[in-house]
């Protein structure tokens, strides 16, 4: 049972949260997340200072659906669905491998609210329930705890450091972690 990832644009409901596809009128919350310094200390995305700049960025979201490159959603609250806390990524899809990639950044002022552990337990589930996928890897930079620890309370297994092994923009040649999380870990 394998789907098409780009079928269709995912809308992943959980029990608290919902990602769902980014519109327009989502522009201001997206510029207070790309505009944070704090949510851009351990990633390869370079901080946007311009709203333009992150208006363009919701027709790219589009664009790279459909050209099967990435998928980005926003990340909501179910008591407050209009309003974006944060992205979560699924991006570098192996067909042949049957994997992908997954990220997440959340806004800072709902750090340690649990919120990032159910944003990955609701990719996990749709990518391997509804989707069929069998491989889900996330890369995280050692000195990111926090997201280590996102990792690791949704069972997935570091599987080593890659050394200076990737140029992020701001941060140079870096080391990072790889993680991953087979479907037969989730059983």
């Amino acid at each position: 049972m394998i789907k098409n990832l780009y079928e269709q644009f995912p809308h992943i409901a959980a029990e608290e949260i919902t990602l769902r596809k980014i519109v327009d009128s989502d522009l201001d919350s997206l510029f207070e997340i790309y505009s944070n310094e704090k949510l851009f200390k351990y990633t390869p995305i370079a901080l946007k200072k311009n709203k333009s700049t992150v208006a363009n960025m919701i027709g790219h979201f589009q664009r790279d659906f459909g050209k099967r490159k990435c998928i980005f959603l926003g990340i909501c609250l179910n008591s407050d669905p209009n309003n974006i806390i944060g992205i979560a990524e699924m991006f570098d899809y192996d067909r042949n491998v049957n994997m992908i990639t997954i990220g997440y950044r959340l806004n800072d002022s709902f750090w340690g609210k649990g919120i990032a552990v159910k944003t990955v337990k609701a990719m996990t589930d749709y990518l391997f329930n509804n989707i069929g996928i069998n491989r889900i890897q996330a890369f995280v930079m050692p000195e990111n705890i926090k997201s280590q620890r996102v990792l690791e309370k949704n069972g997935f297994k570091k599987e080593g450091i890659i050394r200076q092994g990737y140029v992020w923009k701001g941060q140079g040649v870096i080391d990072l972690i790889e993680y991953s999380l087979l479907k037969s870990d989730s059983l």
